[in-house]
């Protein structure tokens, strides 16, 4: 039987090899673990593909593993706080008990009477109990939400996530999300809370990570290790689309049909919807800065022959959707791999 390839372009699945950003996860496990409570809810944001949903699943397996926390995955589409009692109802068995007891909630379709008091008019009232439950027994809940988005279920939960850590109930939070989409929650009124919860950013991964792994796995010389990482620019999915078809076209070295592969992956599974997306004075921009992998602002507005104020707002829409990098003064990046080639088959059509 064939060796499996340990390389996979699927979202949201750990892959078989995949490099782990050990230091974030690390630092929010500690947090979350920790005695004191000084952090209660954690961003996670990045573009499609960063890998965002990957290390929200690998922090969800460690905090499985303590017997004293409770995780429970929901959509930020669905009636989230009904969601999570449902959750822990259906499967924390000390709860089970706890709510058929103590809470009738045969009105929202949760569990069974078996008492005789009246049904529970609000979720909210019932969540704050099972959190006080919960607390007696010196245990804790994470709360996850992979791509997360602005709804009018995820402002509720929010703003009720606040009332909650203020009576210093033990209920924590990762959401995980596209830049635009956690800003939007960030600026939603009388979220404030969430705006100054602490966001990680999925920075590129490490570039000798990637390469020395490409080098072990692959079985291929330094240069062309080297020379893989490089392409991949430490974008999460372009790491793992180009070991997948090296894999499996027994490559060592970076063919034309290897990149082409990987076009065709970055196109179909990212780009292809981010390019939707976008303004259509972003792509006029973009098709000039894609000619570099960095330029500096003067030279964009030469080669436009615009002005700073006719670049301002595409620089900032390019920024915030992770597109470009201009954290340097007057300097712009292209964050994507081989974004050049996809923009000038765009331009074409």
């Amino acid at each position: 039987m064939a060796e499996r390839n340990p390389y996979v372009i699927s979202f949201g699945r750990i892959p078989n090899q995949y490099i782990s950003r050990t230091m974030l996860i690390d630092n929010i496990i500690d947090s979350l673990e920790s005695d004191v409570i000084e952090e209660q809810a954690y961003k996670l944001t990045g573009v499609k593909g960063t890998g965002k949903t990957v290390t929200l699943t690998e922090i969800e397996k460690i905090i499985r593993q303590n017997k004293n926390w409770i995780v429970v995955g929901v959509k930020s589409n669905g009636n989230i706080i009904e969601d999570i009692i449902a959750n822990l109802y259906s499967s924390v068995p000390f709860l089970t008990s706890f709510i058929d007891t103590n809470l009738n909630l045969t009105k929202f379709g949760i569990g069974i009477s078996l008492s005789q008091k009246s049904p529970v008019a609000s979720l909210d009232y019932a969540l704050k109990a099972i959190l006080t439950e919960i607390d007696r027994r010196k245990m804790r809940v994470l709360i996850t939400i992979d791509e997360a988005r602005k709804t009018a279920h995820m402002v509720d939960f929010i703003q009720e996530f606040q009332i909650l850590i203020r009576e210093e109930l033990p209920i924590f939070l990762i959401a995980a999300g596209l830049y635009e989409d956690v800003e939007s929650i960030e600026n939603a009124e009388g979220l404030t809370f969430f705006l100054r919860a602490t966001k990680y950013e999925m920075t590129p991964l490490n570039h000798t990570f990637i390469r020395n792994d490409y080098e072990r796995t692959l079985n291929v010389s330094k240069e062309v290790a080297e020379q893989m990482a490089c392409i991949t620019k430490g974008y999460a999915f372009a790491y793992q689309a180009l070991g997948k078809y090296m894999w499996d076209l027994k490559a060592k070295e970076v063919t034309e049909e290897v990149l082409a592969l990987l076009d065709e992956a970055l196109a179909e599974k990212v780009y292809k919807k981010i390019w939707s997306e976008l303004a259509p004075k972003d792509k006029w921009f973009l098709q000039f800065i894609v000619q570099k992998d960095k330029m500096m602002a003067s030279e964009l507005l030469e080669m436009t022959n615009k002005k700073h104020n006719e670049w301002s707002e595409p620089r900032k829409r390019l920024s915030e959707k992770g597109i470009i990098d201009t954290k340097v003064r007057g300097e712009i990046a292209v964050c994507l791999p081989r974004l050049k080639e996809f923009v000038e088959n765009e331009m074409t059509y």
